[in-house]
This record gives C-alpha cells, sequence and structure tokens, in this order.
C-alpha cells in the first residue's frame, strides 16, 4: 500500500518517500523502519521503549540511536515545529498526521501526471496516435540506453582513477568487524555492536559510501580496529588505511571504565570516541586543499597556522591593544589568502568574541558582527561540507541568538559527523531558547551519551543541569550542577546554577554559599551581564526563566 500524509507519499514495498514534489528522500534503514511504524500507528503516543524494541529488535542500543532517527524524520519531513511528530511528555511520541492508503502500481513506476489546465487556456490536445507514441517510446528508450551508458562510463573512470581528488567524487569506505581475542565476559558481543553501529553512523555521512567488507579490495579506504576487555576497563585500538598504498591514514586509541551497570552508555562512548575523531579526519581529506608555496619556502597552509597561534598569543593577556593586534595580524592574513577557511574561522571568531568582551566601541560592535558573518558565509562557499566551517557558522548564529538558522546549521554539522557532541550542545541550546526544553534535554544528554571531546563534558552536563531548572526540576538539576563543577570547579556559571538548584530545594546557606563562590570566580557579576540574551527567545523560556532570575537574588547576586 501507498500510505500518503501531509503531502509525502511513503510506498513500503519500494522502501521509499517521496516529497510533495515528487522528489525521493534518501534514509538510513532504521530510520526508514521508523517512520513507517509512526506513519501506520498515526495517534497512538509510541514509548521509547517500543520504538526501540521494534527499530532494534534483540540489540541493545541507547536513546541516542533513537533522538538521531527522530532529528532525521524530522528533518526530511519540514517538521521543525514538532506539529507532525510531537513529543508527549513523560509517555513518548505521536504521529499527528492524518494518514491515507491505497493499493500501490506494480512494474515501473509511474509518470507524474501532466500539468492541469484551465479553462481559460483553450481547448484540451488530442490524445497522441498509437504509432506516434512507439516512435515517441523508441526515441525514449534510445535516450535512456544511451544515458545509462555515458553514467556508466563515467562510474567506471572514477573508479578506475584513483588519482582523483576525493572532493571529486565519493570516496568508499569499508568497515571491517571490531575484532577480540577474548570471548568471554562480553567483549565479542560489545565489539559485534561497535561494528554494526559505526558502520550505521557513517554510512549517514552525506558525501561517503559505506561498501560491505567483502568489498574491501575496491573501497578507497579500509577501517579496522581491535577491542580487548581488561579487569576495570575496555581498550579499543581503532586505524584508517588506504587501500592503494596500504598506509595508515588515521588512528586513535579509545578507552573506558568497564561499568556492568551501564554497557549502553559504554557502547555509545566507545563508537563516539572511534566514531568522532575518524568523521572528521575523513573530512579533512576530503576537503583538503593543495596550498601553494609561500617565497619563504613554507605552505600557505603552513603560514596560516604560524599567524593563528601568534594571533591567539596575543590575546592571552586580555587587553583591547592586544585584540586589535590580533585582528590586524588575521585580516592582513585573509586578505592575502581569502579562501583559506583557517584563517576565516580564526577571524571571525576573534570578531565574535570582541562583541562579547566589550572590547569593540558601541558604534563598531553592529559592523564586526555582519563582517564575521559574511567571512564565514564565503568560507562556507568555499568549502561546504567542511566541519570546522559548519561548526564555526553554527556558534556564530547561536551566539548571536538566530536560532532556527543554527538548527540548520548544526544539523547540517551532524550530516558530516554524526558524533558531534558541541554541535548537538549548540541544537539544545537553540531548542532551550525555543522553549523546547524535553528536546533540548535530549540533545545535551545525547551529547553526553557521546562524550566527544571530553574536554568540553563538563559543558553538557551544566546544560542538562540548567534545562531541568527551568523545568523547575532542582532535585534533577542537583547531580548534573555537582557533576560539571568536579570536572571543571572554576566556571562561576556553574556555581551561581547550583545556587539556584539549592534555593529551589530551599536550603539557603547552601545556595549563599554557592553564590559566594560565584562572586569570586566572576567578580563584577550581577543580573544584567550574566542572563541569557532575550532576543529572539521564546515567551516559554523567558517565562521559565523568572524563577531563576529571583533565586539568584535571593542567594545574593546583585542586581545592578
Amino acid at each position: 500500500m501507498l500510505l500518503r500524509f501531509a503531502g509525502f507519499e511513503l510506498d513500503r514495498q519500494r522502501a521509499t518517500l517521496r516529497r510533495p514534489v515528487g522528489e525521493a528522500v534518501k534514509f538510513r534503514p532504521k530510520t526508514l523502519a521508523m517512520l513507517v511504524l509512526f506513519v501506520t500507528n498515526p495517534g497512538r503516543v509510541l514509548s521509547k521503549q517500543e520504538l526501540m524494541d521494534a527499530v532494534w529488535p534483540n540489540v541493545h542500543v541507547g536513546e541516542d540511536s533513537l533522538f538521531q532517527c527522530i532529528r532525521e524524520i524530522r528533518t526530511a519531513l519540514g517538521d521543525d515545529r514538532r506539529q507532525l511528530i510531537r513529543v508527549v511528555s513523560g509517555s513518548g511520541y505521536v504521529f499527528e498526521a492524518e494518514v491515507s492508503a491505497e493499493p500501490a502500481t506494480c512494474g515501473v513506476e509511474a509518470p507524474s501526471p501532466a500539468p492541469r489546465i484551465s479553462k481559460e487556456a483553450g481547448p484540451a490536445v488530442d490524445p497522441v496516435s498509437p504509432w506516434r507514441q512507439f516512435g515517441l517510446r523508441r526515441r525514449a528508450m534510445v535516450a535512456i540506453v544511451g544515458l545509462g551508458v555515458i553514467l556508466g562510463l563515467v562510474i567506471v573512470a572514477m573508479t578506475a582513477a584513483p588519482g582523483l581528488p576525493l572532493a571529486a567524487r565519493t570516496p568508499s569506505i569499508a568497515v571491517m568487524p571490531i575484532a577480540t581475542s577474548d570471548e568471554n565476559g562480553g567483549a565479542a558481543a560489545m565489539a559485534a555492536n561497535m561494528t554494526t553501529r559505526l558502520a550505521d553512523r557513517l554510512a549517514q555521512i552525506d558525501n561517503i559510501r559505506v561498501v560491505a567488507p567483502q568489498s574491501r579490495q575496491q573501497a578507497d579506504y579500509v577501517v579496522s580496529g581491535e577491542l580487548r576487555k581488561t579487569e576495570r576497563s575496555w581498550e579499543t585500538q581503532a586505524r584508517m588505511t588506504r587501500t592503494a598504498t596500504g598506509e595508515v591514514v588515521w588512528t586513535v586509541p579509545v578507552s573506558g571504565v568497564v561499568d556492568e551497570s551501564d554497557l549502553g552508555l559504554q557502547q555509545s562512548r566507545l563508537v563516539a570516541g572511534v566514531g568522532y575523531p575518524l568523521a572528521l579526519r575523513i573530512n579533512a581529506l576530503i576537503n583538503a586543499d593543495t596550498q601553494p608555496v609561500t617565497p619563504e619556502g613554507r605552505s600557505s597552509a603552513g603560514s596560516a597556522k604560524v599567524v593563528i597561534e601568534q594571533a591567539t598569543a596575543s590575546i592571552t593577556q586580555t587587553s583591547r591593544e592586544r585584540f586589535a593586534t590580533a585582528q590586524s595580524m588575521l585580516e592582513k592574513a585573509l586578505g592575502e589568502d581569502p579562501d583559506n577557511v583557517d584563517l576565516a574561522i580564526a577571524l571571525a571568531a576573534l570578531q565574535m568574541r570582541g562583541v562579547q568582551m566589550v572590547w569593540y566601541d558601541p558604534a563598531e560592535s553592529a559592523a564586526a558582527e555582519a563582517s564575521a558573518e559574511s567571512i564565514l558565509k564565503r568560507a562556507l562557499r568555499v568549502k561546504p561540507s567542511s566541519i570546522p566551517v559548519l561548526d564555526a557558522y553554527c556558534r556564530f548564529l547561536n551566539a548571536i541568538n538566530e536560532f532556527t538558522e543554527s538548527l540548520v546549521v548544526c544539523a547540517r554539522t551532524l550530516n558530516f559527523n554524526p558524533w558531534h557532541a558541541p554541535a548537538l550542545t549548540h541544537i539544545g541550546l537553540a531548542q532551550l531558547q525555543a522553549g523546547r526544553f524535553e528536546e533540548a534535554l535530549a540533545s545535551f544528554k545525547q551529547a553526553d551519551r557521546y562524550d566527544t571531546p571530553q574536554v568540553s563534558r563538563w559543558t553538557w552536563q551544566l546544560n542538562v543541569g540548567m534545562t531541568y531548572l527551568l523545568m523547575s526540576r532542582s532535585e534533577d538539576a542537583l547531580p548534573w550542577l555537582k557533576k560539571s563543577i568536579a570536572i571543571t570547579p572554576a566556571s562561576g556559571r556553574s556555581h551561581m546554577l547550583l545556587s539556584a538548584a539549592y534555593t529551589g530545594l530551599n536550603q539557603p546557606a547552601e545556595a549563599k554559599a554557592a553564590m559566594d563562590k560565584a562572586m569570586a570566580l566572576r567578580p563584577g557579576s550581577n543580573l544584567g551581564n550574566v542572563l541569557l540574551p532575550p532576543k529572539n527567545a521564546s515567551p516559554v523560556f523567558i517565562k521559565a526563566t523568572e524563577w531563576i532570575v529571583k533565586a539568584f537574588l535571593a542567594a545574593g547576586l546583585p542586581e545592578h
């Protein structure tokens, strides 16, 4: 049966979804299976566990896999406002669209119907005669065969010419089963699940192709690894090899503490620990440049790196003078090499830091913001699939409170690195300010499950705690805020939020002690400079912050 909803057409037999304009949507098998489950159960609340059991039968997966599938479905359906797939707090998800069914056609797919002609347009054209139909079909068949030959030659040429730059074609990658010598203690099952999840996530990256292990000799790269379980930890060593030369182009060791109480979390972090740097390396290979050499004998990439390091060093001591020096260095370097995206990212980030640190005069601040946006847009035109560029633009849009645009750009970052926890965090921040607290909580928790890179772990734990506070759930917020502070104790913001949690739990002495610590770390803080800017924020978000404002004041934060 063909299932129709909201202008879309789902053909279960052919496993395809078509948009209203007829364009086919590409889905991973698990995402398509979840969409089918939603469409065949309209109006019924499906719990998270029911969805996971149906899509991943007899396989233990974490909620991150579920959230990723739902995000992909929403993106494909254009469901930014969460009207088709709605969260039912504490229960699960419900598919709200009306669904109709009709028999699917057999054989060759029917062509799109001809455009309708209004009565004013004149009489309809007479039907084509049978002999003319035969001639048209014959010519069409010849054209199709000719096109097929041309496409075949192109594919053969690309496959047979490994010297072509990766950016000019779609590189293929074979993921080999992760090996383990330990058949006991769950290592074999863990290795098998890691292999499946790694290949599954890599397959959803837009500009690569994952092939079966049996085809590894025809693949551009082969990913392999070993897993070992000790008494206290899981130890993984992974690598990627260039098939043509046998050269190891990437390798990483990953370890995790053995915790039998949450094998799913360990599996997520081990896979992400391999997948995150692997996706970055693949992206760097695809976006690699052939850099010209300067008169001094250095590549422009090397020169850019030196300039960026010098500019960063010049603002270690934060002052307007050092900031101005750093900006001049980067502007000069980018003027000499306008297509260097590393310089573009560094300059845009510096300008946004200047805006946030009030290093610009008020009249210059808006111009600096516009300049940073222009620089990043140009970098995106130069390298539209570059993860560093997408990540920088994602952060920029969040910094200026352009949340709708940031959701699109941050989601695109995930298209090239599904384990990119910073992008998930910025998606969560945009969802938070849009008043979609349940979804923000899911994004932050998924970032925590991936934990990539680990140096940022305190930020997603902080954001989970902040989201619980906005939901008036101080008891749930407290352990997350404490974990964040245990990792990075020098953040004044963490202690301020902790004071709000203690206030919510009616512990005024603990709240005041936490605020005193925050003020010692951030002297000069007041209500005007610690709250998130309200620009473009949802009334739901603004309303939810009211009690936190009162909690801050009660714990001793100055109002002005």
